[in-house]
């Protein structure tokens, strides 16, 4: 099992206009636990011996260039290792010797000149959370050893990540099936330091929304906001982005993975950002939607308020015991019942709309997703035994033509929320005429949605709120999104 120590909520958050960049630690140089992860992953694999090993990622140049592509650590390695900027390294992990060996690459004096000085073994000692540094020319030959002292111990690793371990090493004693689920188990729960990593993602990106909330009447177009939400991430030292942002006005806001962020601002209702620094390798994941002209028109308040009272509603049943799939079918029986009281669905009960899977012409993705090394970080492994608490939505032979909405089927998370799980909560309502048109054809569906309200919201575009939330252990949790809103209302959040 892998550890999980108590949780407690802190007593309050530091005001909204005197966020600070800071991260505490318990001693002068407090490192990202690599061993205790190896550890904890050592304990799920089927022996009580052997040899973990996996390799970091290569510097990979631009096809017939000299340019390297920007770098992005394999996020296996990263979770082993803590190391998150360096290329063409490697990690072994004795099991029964519990000892983490990093290898890195040697010192090339002719990269000096251009790179400067690359971190020594030394250095490396220092800053990671390792029993040994050695250079990467020694891993074939350490692995080999290993074999030869131990030659029953298998060597755990990840398909296709063996370029070097010696062909003279049977087939049999290289199991792939192991490791990587093995990991994925552990980074669903996050430990302390990685929810300091987290908490400090979201500290640079709510800064980051609050200078793109400040421009957003004055600004021309997306590119100026993306613009201005990427330098202030920079200014804080935080370089990476976690995913391309997604800065779209009026009907872009109905774009789910939005990037091309080029349009003109002017004459457009709303403007939906989706953006979310990168801290140390460990992602944020933020949205929020404003009125461009500082101003809600009736209809996009409307559908605001029925997204807001979803993750509102949602967010008090993200704790430990709650099956997610139930969360995310109590946000379509709320965005049902907030579509109905505006006559965009009619003709029927709320429960018929709900069984057909009607909603999700509106509301056509997940509720949320893990987070962590990855936005969409990694699952674990799922609980196959739901039964819905209050009946299921739809199903894929209801959906239209060309299978609309499949994709949700395979988007939401199967698990049952427990301690140290941190997952992103984020509804919303879309215009997209494009998917909404295939509802609007098809016999069942059509029935029960209002052409001649629906007139009137295809200017909104969409709406969609995110909060990065961490779950407790004491039936609680920690909602570490702190980026500002601007309610219908006029009053900040």
């Amino acid at each position: 099992m892998v550890t999980k120590p108590t949780l407690s909520k802190p007593k309050s958050q530091p005001p909204a206009d005197i966020l600070k960049i800071h991260i505490t630690t318990d001693c002068p140089m407090e490192k990202y636990p690599a061993k205790q992860h190896a550890r904890n992953v050592a304990r799920r694999l089927p022996t009580s011996n052997g040899l973990i090993y996996l390799e970091g990622m290569p510097e990979v140049l631009f096809e017939d260039s000299d340019q390297a592509i920007k770098f992005r650590q394999k996020r296996y390695f990263l979770y082993l290792t803590g190391v998150v900027d360096i290329p063409d390294c490697f990690v072994t992990y004795s099991i029964a010797h519990d000892r983490l060996t990093l290898y890195i690459p040697p010192f090339d004096p002719n990269q000096v000149l251009w790179s400067g000085f690359p971190p020594s073994i030394e250095d490396c000692i220092f800053r990671y959370d390792v029993d040994e540094v050695l250079y990467s020319t020694e891993i074939t030959d350490k692995i080999m050893e290993f074999h030869l002292t131990f030659q029953s111990a298998p060597i755990y690793t990840i398909h296709e990540q063996v370029s070097r371990i010696p062909s003279r090493i049977p087939g049999r004693l290289i199991p792939y099936q192991y490791l990587q689920p093995a990991i994925d188990d552990c980074r669903v729960y996050k430990d302390d330091y990685e929810i300091k990593l987290l908490r400090q993602a979201n500290i640079i990106s709510a800064n980051a929304h609050r200078a793109v909330l400040k421009a957003v009447q004055t600004a021309q177009t997306e590119a100026q906001l993306e613009g201005i939400f990427v330098q202030t991430c920079i200014a804080q030292h935080a370089r990476t982005q976690a995913y391309d942002p997604i800065v779209g006005s009026g009907p872009n806001c109905a774009t789910l993975h939005y990037t091309r962020n080029d349009a003109f601002l002017k004459g457009k209702q709303l403007l939906l950002i989706d953006a979310g620094a990168e801290w140390d390798g460990y992602a944020s994941d933020v949205t929020r939607t404003y009125p461009i002209s500082g101003k809600w028109t009736k209809e996009a308040s409307e559908i605001y308020n029925i997204v807001d009272e979803m993750q509102k509603e949602c967010i008090k049943k993200t704790v430990a015991g709650v099956d997610w799939r139930d969360t995310h079918l109590l946000a379509h029986r709320i965005a049902i019942k907030g579509l109905m009281a505006l006559g965009i669905l009619y003709n029927g009960t709320a429960e018929e709309i709900f069984q057909y899977g009607t909603s999700l012409a509106f509301f056509p993705h997940g509720l949320g997703h893990f987070l962590g090394l990855d936005t969409h970080d990694v699952e674990g492994t799922p609980d196959l035994n739901w039964k819905p608490t209050a009946g299921q939505l739809g199903s894929i032979a209801s959906l239209p033509k060309p299978m609309l909405g499949r994709g949700l089927y395979r988007a939401v998370v199967r698990r049952v929320l427990e301690p140290r799980m941190v997952i992103t909560v984020e509804p919303g309502i879309y215009f997209s005429k494009f998917i909404i048109q295939a509802y609007l054809e098809h016999g069942v569906h059509s029935q029960y949605i209002n052409k001649a309200v629906l007139e009137k919201y295809w200017a909104v575009g969409g709406v969609r709120i995110e909060d990065d939330i961490l779950v407790l252990d004491n039936g609680e949790n920690e909602n570490l999104t702190i980026a500002p809103r601007i309610e219908p209302s006029g009053e900040w959040a």
